[in-house]
């Protein structure tokens, strides 16, 4: 406590770990808030309780004396006031200064679960409401105006709410947040913070307009990620159209032979074949698809909107969206880890083992098991059947008489328009990192 504070007694309740101290103030005369005139007539008294950082594993409340003056200067609109206590504590307040500020660092810089978690680690008492209250009403920090800016808009409430957020990518902070994304607010915006050379972008036309509005001599550029991320688009439109080609490509390239370090051809591993009803509905389920494509694009010629034709054909507003970028029907997408099994890690061993002589599946299920694989029998004895099948054994043959050639997995990955397999365009914060 402070010098001037006069500590009358300490009471300890050690079972409740709770330590209360009534302190009061022994100054004779005090200045008045308004006026500062020394006051030296005591009006009243008055007790105040305060919450004060913890003391070890003890809880520390003060129970302060206070009086109330009169202000001797008669042209003074404050006729009696309450001492004030800069040091300790805010006017009002039910905490001292080094608590709430201990609070605000706490909320700045975890938020408000996470920093009512930490708080009962260190003996505070805190709610999640009053930490977020607390760092609400902490001024803003001041920035300088940005050189480099980033525009982006980021959601509020997905596909309801949207708002913009402006990035000092020299920085790498970030500046402020707007309200919507619409031109008027980011061109209001430059208007007031003169000094923007570069505006990173997306291709939106209101950024655009906004930015030619604000700052009509900034030079406007995209950035790197909507960049690769308008290449993967443009690519996987590209791909899903040529899915045809790529499957007769697919279907050539397993039957070719695999070279081996030592100079010798190895048997390519046959791709898995799917049953023939389940190709079938398949089939199905693609003529489906365009029939809905074909339907949604007439209705669209019509001038019927993207909702209505979700609603007249039963599919979602996305995938009518979709669907309205491009005329031709581009197939229904192969999911990113096709061909990806829980057997893919282990294979090279299954292999090695099998051109070692080990036709038995269970014997090699069980070195497999051995090594660490979590997967079933089943899925060893499938790939057994497609290695019998690469070297012309008949299925369950266990103890060929001749020489087999080896076996080994195609060495070139297979063309694939799924959207998985292309290159993955930066995330926002790598965008800006590089």
């Amino acid at each position: 406590m402070p010098p001037r504070y006069a500590l009358r007694r300490v009471r300890s309740m050690m079972p409740r770990r709770r330590s209360r101290c009534v302190c009061a103030r022994r100054q004779t005369h005090v200045p008045c808030p308004l006026c500062d005139t020394p006051a030296r007539r005591i009006h009243s008294h008055y007790a105040r309780t305060l919450v004060d950082l913890p003391w070890a594993a003890y809880h520390v409340c003060l129970q302060l004396h206070g009086r109330k003056w009169f202000c001797g200067n008669r042209a003074c609109r404050r006729r009696i006031f309450t001492e004030r206590l800069p040091t300790v504590a805010a006017p009002w307040a039910r905490r001292t200064l080094r608590l709430a500020q201990r609070l605000v660092a706490l909320g700045v810089a975890l938020g408000g679960k996470a920093g009512v978690h930490l708080g009962h680690q260190w003996a505070l008492v805190v709610s999640r409401a009053t930490l977020l209250r607390l760092g609400r009403r902490q001024p803003a920090p001041a920035f300088p105006t940005p050189t480099v800016l980033g525009v982006d808009d980021f959601a509020l409430r997905k596909r309801q709410t949207y708002g913009t957020i402006l990035v000092d990518l020299e920085r790498r902070q970030p500046g402020a947040l707007l309200a919507d994304r619409t031109a008027e607010t980011v061109a209001q915006w430059l208007r007031a913070h003169p000094g923007v050379e570069v505006i990173a972008r997306d291709r939106s036309t209101a950024y655009a307009d906004g930015a030619r509005q604000g700052a009509p001599a900034a030079t406007q550029v995209a950035d790197r990620f909507h960049l690769l991320q308008n290449l993967r688009e443009a690519l996987d439109q590209v791909f899903s159209m040529h899915s045809q080609a790529l499957d007769a490509v697919n279907v050539l390239m397993p039957q070719q032979p695999v070279p081996l370090p030592d100079g010798a051809l190895a048997v390519p591993v046959p791709p898995h074949d799917l049953p023939l009803p389940a190709q079938q509905r398949a089939a199905e389920r693609q003529a489906r698809r365009q029939a809905l494509h074909t339907q949604g694009w007439a209705l669209h010629r019509q001038g019927w909107t993207a909702p209505a034709i979700a609603q007249q054909v039963g599919l979602s507003l996305r995938t009518v969206q979709r669907d309205l970028r491009t005329a031709p029907f581009a197939g229904r997408k192969r999911r990113s880890d096709l061909g990806d099994s829980v057997l893919t890690p282990y294979k090279p061993y299954l292999l090695e083992r099998w051109n070692a002589g080990c036709y038995t599946a269970m014997r090699l299920f069980r070195d497999l098991r051995q090594r660490g694989y979590a997967g079933g029998y089943g899925v060893v004895a499938a790939y057994a059947r497609r290695l019998r099948q690469a070297q012309g054994l008949p299925p369950g043959h266990r103890c060929p008489r001749q020489a087999l050639p080896p076996v080994a997995e195609a060495a070139v990955p297979a063309f694939d328009a799924a959207p998985g397999d292309m290159a993955r365009p930066p995330t926002r914060g790598e965008a800006h990192r590089g």
